[in-house]
């Protein structure tokens, strides 16, 4: 059960916030497509942390206001975004030089599924019609030193996203180390899932009832 009338978990703009204030100072951090865009935006003052782009940006900073866009300065989700003091401009194939070689610390991304392992599925529901949407997905999971998912935590009809297994086609398996979603903080380990965090008004068992796979907290 959860309070009623009063808001329930947290919303993107939140959820992304959770997630810059885990970002250690002095990071590199490679954000994915969707609520990922939105971290730069909530860098906790005193803070510096690097964002990269894979189309070429190393110092991206938060989205630019309304009327101050550069339409040639965008991100991998072809967004408009801005650069911060000391920012670099590089080639795509240096960009993945950089996630291959192990040179990001962090990358956030989006998620279809996650299991109880940390196996990842984000580019493709495997059905007949589905329009698959790798980008660097695959790279990043296998350069990048921790992976860190943000998501919905059911499907917009109701459904886990959290599963004992995926049941989409994979992107990396075991590489998702931490869950944010707009009920919880979940950290995936291999004694199991558990609840970092609960969102506003939300309980442990209103999170159970909406996960699959068993939770434990800390």
């Amino acid at each position: 059960m959860v309070t009623t009338g009063k808001k329930i978990g947290w919303n993107r703009a939140e959820m992304a916030q959770k997630v810059a204030l885990d970002i250690p100072n002095g990071s590199y951090v490679n954000l994915g497509i969707g609520i990922p865009e939105m971290i730069a935006d909530f860098v906790p003052k005193g803070r510096e942390v690097i964002y990269q782009t894979e189309n070429g940006l190393l110092g991206m900073g938060k989205a630019p206001n309304q009327g101050d866009e550069d339409k040639e300065l965008i991100n991998a989700g072809k967004k408009c975004v801005t650069a911060i003091p000391g920012a670099s401009y590089f080639h795509h194939a240096d960009s993945f030089a950089m996630i291959r070689g192990g040179h990001i610390d962090i990358c956030v991304l989006g998620a279809m599924q996650v299991s109880k392992n940390g196996d990842l599925a984000n580019w493709s529901t495997g059905a007949k019609d589905a329009i698959p949407a790798v980008g660097g997905a695959m790279d990043l999971v296998a350069g990048v030193k921790k992976i860190f998912v943000i998501t919905q935590h059911v499907t917009k009809h109701g459904a886990p996203k959290i599963l004992k297994k995926c049941t989409f086609p994979i992107t990396g398996k075991q590489v998702v180390k931490r869950i944010y979603t707009d009920l919880a903080i979940i950290d995936v380990t291999k004694n199991g899932l558990f609840v970092k965090e609960l969102g506003p008004n939300v309980t442990l068992d209103y999170v159970k009832e909406r996960t699959e796979p068993k939770l434990k907290q800390y």
